[in-house]
């Protein structure tokens, strides 16, 4: 099975995404480096994974690093709008500058399921670094916490994409660019 195949058109390279990931992880550096505590860098798993790993190795800090899963798509395109966290963390933030590493926000109701979630755990400021950052579908407000900042690498037109982590039934995580998937694949 030729995964290419299934993909209407590149929108973000290889390239280009490794370029904007050591953008981001250099304003990181910059803007976390003045801090006493170190920071804690959590990534929405599972579509963060490949980000958040390109992200740390462009961090020039030292960091902790963690996972939380939250669930809310299933085998679907659309989320479900009801996010709920199925697993928790195992760095304690209490006190902490999280970093919450994110692929996409989309609607706000995942980032703020997790947001809330950090917040109960005693985090000191919640930051958010999303590779893509899907505004026209945006339902749900969200807030930083304490000193927080808003990072994106790319504004993502209104599309169902795939590949660097995104995936469709789990399928094209492993594509090392975002695409936009075919509308037959998803569809059928």
């Amino acid at each position: 099975m030729d995964l290419n195949s299934d993909v209407e058109r590149i929108l973000w390279t290889e390239e280009q995404i490794l370029e904007r990931v050591s953008e981001l992880g250099s304003q990181l550096t910059r803007d976390f480096e003045s801090r006493a505590i170190t920071p804690v860098l959590v990534g929405v798993a599972t579509g963060a994974f490949i980000f958040l790993a390109d992200l740390v190795r462009k961090i020039q800090l030292p960091m902790n690093v963690d996972f939380v899963r939250v669930e809310s798509y299933g085998s679907g395109t659309v989320s479900n709008g009801k996010p709920k966290i199925s697993c928790d963390l195992k760095v304690d933030v209490r006190g902490r500058h999280v970093i919450l590493v994110e692929d996409i926000v989309d609607t706000g109701n995942t980032l703020s399921c997790v947001i809330d979630y950090l917040k109960s755990k005693g985090a000191s400021s919640i930051s958010v670094c999303t590779l893509l950052d899907k505004p026209a579908r945006r339902k749900v407000h969200f807030e930083l916490v304490g000193e927080g900042k808003y990072y994106c690498g790319f504004e993502c037109p209104d599309y169902f994409v795939v590949g660097y982590g995104f995936d469709f039934d789990e399928q094209y995580r492993n594509l090392p660019y975002v695409g936009v998937l075919k509308p037959e694949i998803y569809e059928s």
